[in-house]
């Protein structure tokens, strides 16, 4: 259905052209509207269309006027309501608490077209414009700030979103069966209650009358506000639920309401997520703008083929957001999606990414899904791999081998980062993509070296990237090609001390590296990092870590990193092969 609407709805004319008098849904976001399916509001929206619903989109409004909601007259059914694709916050601010420079979702990078919690201040705005109208939060904002948190940017901890926006609902996680099935129930005047995959802040009486059985009760927010290491305690009680098959209801305590969390929604079926990425989205920012939007740049020619993580690393939210849970999609739909890139204007035959997480978990599977579906893990790789979790390689291997014989196609690369603890376990499939589809630079995140440091970040084994530096010097030298390793690492993590860094540091000295990207480590909502970060606890052991916090306290580890060593090159006998 509307398989001909080039794009949603901006304006009155633009709905007036498709022959709708009224939409039945507006969808508020702080980006730029850009119809590709690696854009949020393009994949809620076109999803909601492809079902029948009449939608349009208001990007970026003036979020001081109430009136720059109206041009399409008062939506028919609700507003539903997106920071957008990034937290607002990580998209005004640095590290250092200061204004980021540019904003990749906005047209030519300019800053200042969203506020600071866009997904509050949205949902107060619309509440302004259109009175009574329900009011339904999404996105990776309102997800990862769906139970009380912790703010790195105003140093404090807040309330859920719900709490300050006053939503009628929030939609966490990927959101499509959910999005289809809270406004078909808003449409016919039915509950709200027991969808997955939503959060509801109840009110007095039905806090009152609320059935508490079989709940997991989480710290009060009062409790969180009055001692950080409560903050700890809930972070853990929620990875515990995480699994959408075997987690139990939440609940949180404001005072005299609840705050009530539904399990996470099972992600979709990979024939639902085929339909997903194939539906007949315009490829493209909307035509109004006149500067190219500088996040799309990066993917305008990129491929969605992958959802879900099986890392679990305690500095990142997309679990949280995803769950570990991996959907791939099919390679035929894969191809089919290659075939549309080829008639886009300015594709010249180069797939800049075949993506997802990492770039090696397209495939993946897991041998008896009996065993996940009660699985309580945090994540299927640490402290040590899974044994039902199959790192498959095969699959995306023959799709890489049958993709760069496709007519028209001169390259296809794959510019997602690469997971090194898959990466030694598929040998072939790690020399296949080292010797055809790297853009001369591979990027691999060891984030730390200091075995303690690994640990608490959850993430992978000392000796992972010297192994893999060997594979890939070697799989270059017989491609006769000279690339790049550029290796990732982060910063200021908690329990991170100049001691441990001093071992990156000496390693990068060893090696002649000065690495183009560091990232300084962020307290990110809802995950771990950021409640070790606050309580200043290790949640394995209970014992005190040193927590950086201060911004002159952090420096020293910055520069660490960032500074300037001689460059030098390992060569070999042949072509020579090139670290950066």
């Amino acid at each position: 259905m509307y398989e001909s609407v080039p794009f949603l709805p901006m304006t009155k004319q633009e709905m007036e052209a498709l022959g709708w008098d009224s939409i039945d849904i507006l969808l508020l976001t702080g980006d730029a509207y850009v119809e590709h399916p690696s854009f949020g509001t393009a994949v809620i929206g076109r999803y909601l269309l492809d079902k029948g619903f009449r939608v349009g989109v208001i990007a970026q409004p003036d979020w001081k006027n109430p009136d720059s909601l109206k041009t399409m007259g008062r939506p028919n059914i609700a507003c539903g309501v997106s920071s957008g694709n990034m937290d607002s916050m990580v998209c005004i601010y640095t590290v250092g608490r200061r204004f980021r420079k540019d904003d990749m979702y906005s047209p030519g990078g300019a800053t200042g077209k969203r506020p600071p919690l866009a997904s509050v201040v949205y949902a107060q705005l619309a509440k302004r414009a259109f009175p009574g109208l329900p009011i339904v939060l999404g996105g990776v904002e309102a997800s990862l700030r769906r139970v009380a948190h912790y703010d790195y940017w105003q140093d404090k901890m807040h309330p859920s979103v719900l709490v300050d926006s006053k939503a009628d609902i929030l939609i966490f996680g990927m959101g499509e069966t959910a999005s289809l099935e809270v406004y078909t129930r808003l449409r016919d005047g039915k509950e709200l209650d027991g969808i997955p995959g939503t959060a509801r802040f109840l009110g007095g009486n039905a806090t009152r009358n609320f059935d508490s059985t079989g709940c997991v009760e989480l710290p009060s927010y009062e409790q969180i506000c009055a001692d950080p290491k409560e903050l700890l305690r809930q972070t853990m009680k929620i990875e515990a639920e995480m699994n959408p098959w075997c987690g139990r209801r939440l609940i949180q305590r404001y005072q005299d309401r609840l705050l009530l969390l539904e399990p996470p929604a099972p992600p979709l079926s990979q024939k639902e997520f085929d339909h997903v990425c194939e539906l007949p989205y315009g490829m493209g920012p909307h035509p109004s703008y006149k500067e190219p939007v500088p996040a799309y740049e990066c993917v305008k020619f990129s491929i969605p083929a992958v959802r879900g993580c099986p890392g679990g690393c305690a500095f990142c939210g997309l679990v949280s957001h995803q769950t570990r849970h991996l959907v791939s999609r099919s390679p035929e739909s894969v191809l089919r999606s290659i075939e549309r890139l080829k008639q886009l204007p300015g594709f010249h035959g180069i797939v800049s990414d075949i993506g997802g997480a990492a770039s090696n978990i397209f495939g993946n599977r897991v041998a008896d899904h009996a065993m996940c579906e009660k699985c309580r893990r945090v994540s299927c790789m640490w402290p040590k791999p899974c044994r039902n979790y199959i790192p498959d390689g095969s699959v995306l291997l023959k799709l890489l081998r049958t993709a760069r014989k496709m007519p028209g196609i001169r390259k296809v690369f794959l510019n997602s980062g690469m997971r090194l603890d898959l990466a030694l376990r598929q040998e072939e499939l790690t020399g296949e993509i080292i010797r055809n589809h790297v853009s001369g630079h591979l990027k691999v995140a060891p984030e730390h070296l200091h075995p303690r440091v690994l640990n608490l970040m959850r993430k992978g084994q000392p000796g992972e990237l010297e192994a893999f530096m060997k594979l890939f010097e070697r799989c270059c030298r017989e491609a006769g090609k000279e690339q790049y390793l550029i290796p990732l690492f982060i910063s200021n993590f908690p329990g991170c001390t100049e001691r441990e860094m001093k071992v990156v540091d000496d390693f990068l000295e060893r090696r002649h590296w000065s690495p183009q990207q560091v990232q300084d480590y962020i307290p990110l909502p809802m995950t771990m990092g950021a409640a070790m970060y606050c309580s200043g606890r290790n949640p394995y052991t209970g014992e005190e870590i040193e927590v950086n916090r201060g911004l002159r306290e952090r420096r020293t580890q910055i520069h660490m990193l960032k500074k300037k060593r001689p460059s030098q090159y390992r060569k070999d006998s042949s072509r020579g092969s090139k670290y950066r």
